[in-house]
């Protein structure tokens, strides 16, 4: 069944997965009813990247940050390069930011809360959404979107159905992945059925996180119907409904019209 109207809500096209064939897959996602993505920043150089992406296809948007595992080695003038950044009529957020406790080689955690605060202030100043990204740490970013109350996403959500509700609280969204369609993914699927509907973003996060069946190999936006079914399934809608239901909670979060 083809699906039309999917806002792919976060995906890395500028990954090095795409870089033989990247004109192609954007043709073939175009082509499988995708109408918008977001490129997402995770340093100074993926942001401009991002941007170049957002400026080539009309459909794409982007967003400028430093990820968790890109904050060592900074500039010290990185906020003054991502408000100028910023000033692009495509950027739409700052992220992708956050805390990743998960791997022990990278920034420490007080290096990594500095960033993340850092952006999150700039992200106040701008009056821009962030994407947020958390692994292994929940309650120190919990603890920082209490303190700043931004408005945005935590992406990839992956967290317990309490900690979905503390989010959705604090007025934000929360964003699935292909993970939704697997077996094992107990924890996505509670979230899904304990936050309202008008709180769920579809995301890629390509080229990783391909969903059930294709679980492994490099994932792109036309995949992210299989996303769109389960979500569907959780919260009693069709696909497509629940495909018009992201693309209009993508829009309001990133004021996109």
């Amino acid at each position: 069944m083809s699906y039309n109207n999917i806002f792919d809500s976060h995906a890395h096209y500028d990954d090095v997965a795409f870089a033989d064939d990247l004109d192609e897959v954007i043709k073939k996602i175009q082509e499988s009813g995708v109408t918008n993505v977001i490129n997402i920043g995770c340093s100074i150089q993926t942001s401009k990247n991002s941007i170049e992406l957002a400026n080539k296809y009309p459909f794409f948007y982007c967003s400028v940050g430093i990820h968790p595992g890109d904050c060592e080695n900074l500039p010290d003038n990185y906020i003054d390069i991502l408000r100028d950044l910023a000033k692009n009529e495509k950027v739409v957020a700052i992220g992708e930011i956050g805390l990743d406790y998960h791997y022990t080689d990278g920034a420490s955690p007080a290096q990594q809360q500095k960033v993340f605060e850092e952006q999150l202030i700039l992200a106040k100043e701008l009056d821009l959404p962030v994407i947020i990204h958390s692994r292994e740490a929940t309650q120190d970013t919990m603890e920082l979107l209490k303190k700043y109350k931004p408005k945005g996403v935590v992406h990839c959500f992956s967290g317990s159905a309490e900690t979905a509700k503390e989010i959705v609280k604090l007025g934000m969204y929360l964003g699935f992945t292909g993970v939704l369609t697997f077996n094992n993914a107990k924890k996505a699927k509670e979230a899904v059925l304990e936050i309202p509907v008008d709180r769920l973003l579809l995301e890629t996060d390509c080229p990783y996180m391909a969903p059930t069946p294709f679980r492994g190999k490099r994932c792109d936006s036309s995949l992210i119907e299989y996303t769109a079914t389960a979500m569907a399934l959780l919260k009693g809608v069709s696909t497509q409904e629940m495909i018009d239901i992201a693309n209009k909670n993508t829009c309001d979060l990133f004021n996109i019209k």
